[in-house]
């Protein structure tokens, strides 16, 4: 399954976007598909992931702005960020936790 981010862009502090990551095949088939962003100058974190059975878990510092969603039917999942903060600036992915799979990353920029 290959993975395509999409949705990035620049907003000003306070504000909403929705980022999307779309699968290839069939994402009901993704048990585990996580979200990871890297700041400029920063390792790669964690932000949040969605659970083929539809749990998610979210870093604390998204916690309550953001929310992972998941459209089968579209064969993709989001990632609402909302509440957008200057240190959200970073280019975000979206993998495939089981194997591996990363996408190319789409760059959010939170600045006024």
């Amino acid at each position: 399954v290959q993975l395509v981010e999409s949705g990035g862009g620049l907003v000003r502090p306070g504000g909403s976007l929705r980022l999307s990551c779309v699968a290839s095949g069939n994402i009901f088939r993704i048990n585990s598909l996580g979200w990871y962003r890297q700041a400029p100058g920063k390792q790669r974190e964690w932000v949040g992931t969605f659970i083929r059975g539809g749990s998610t878990y979210y870093a604390d510092s998204v916690k309550g702005r953001f929310t992972i969603t998941r459209d089968v039917p579209k064969n993709t999942v989001y990632l609402q960020m909302n509440s957008l903060k200057p240190e959200d600036t970073a280019i975000y992915y979206c993998k495939d936790n089981d194997f591996n799979q990363w996408g190319q990353g789409t760059l959010v920029t939170v600045s006024s």
